[in-house]
């Protein structure tokens, strides 16, 4: 068995079927990767349009694992889309088709997202998971992602809820950066209310 990782830019009709497998049968097999229902291939091919427009215009990275060259894994990194947010992105849609679970490719997929977005010169990762997909949990903070915060039972799906848990790993910060916190003072600060 072989694996690989691929980064996308363009993907022809082929690619697009094989990606629309992977996430058309996790979303069937109960995979929490933000759809309800299975989606369609025009659906599918829509969404990978805009990454991929947002990858060839260098605020993305679409990775793809094959197994013995058919892709069987996916997921990407998104830059934030404001000013201030330039410097960090978002992990996204890291999914494995059912057929692949226990080959390691979602860390292949996470592992190639972390080291592309430092080599991108990116300051911080971002990304969210439900509460309750605790494998998912163990296999981020393996790789160094510490929870930053959680809003119950935020997610809906039916007349289920559950948790919106966010994790962050910090990439590294350009030679002199000032690290301010939460410090009073500086611009958009305001100063503290007395009663």
């Amino acid at each position: 068995m072989s694996t690989t990782l691929r980064w996308l830019s363009e993907a022809d009709d082929h690619l697009r079927t094989e990606i629309h497998a992977v996430v058309h049968d996790v979303v069937a097999a109960g995979g929490a990767v933000g759809y309800h229902e299975p989606p369609g291939p025009d659906r599918i091919s829509t969404w990978l349009d805009g990454v991929l427009k947002q990858v060839r215009d260098g605020d993305a990275a679409f990775a793809v694992a094959c197994v013995d060259g058919v892709v069987r894994a996916v997921g990407l990194w998104r830059r934030g889309s404001t000013a201030v947010f330039q410097h960090r992105a978002e992990i996204q849609q890291i999914m494995a088709h059912p057929s692949a679970r226990g080959l390691g490719l979602g860390r292949l997929v996470v592992e190639g997202l972390v080291s592309n977005a430092r080599a991108a010169g990116l300051e911080i990762l971002m990304l969210g998971v439900r509460g309750n997909n605790h494998g998912a949990i163990e296999l981020y903070e393996g790789l160094g992602f510490r929870e930053c915060g959680r809003m119950p039972n935020a997610i809906a799906v039916g007349g289920e809820r559950w948790d919106d848990v966010w994790m962050y790993l910090p990439l590294g910060y350009p030679e002199g950066t000032v690290l301010n916190g939460a410090a009073a003072g500086g611009l958009g600060s305001s100063p503290r209310r007395m009663a």
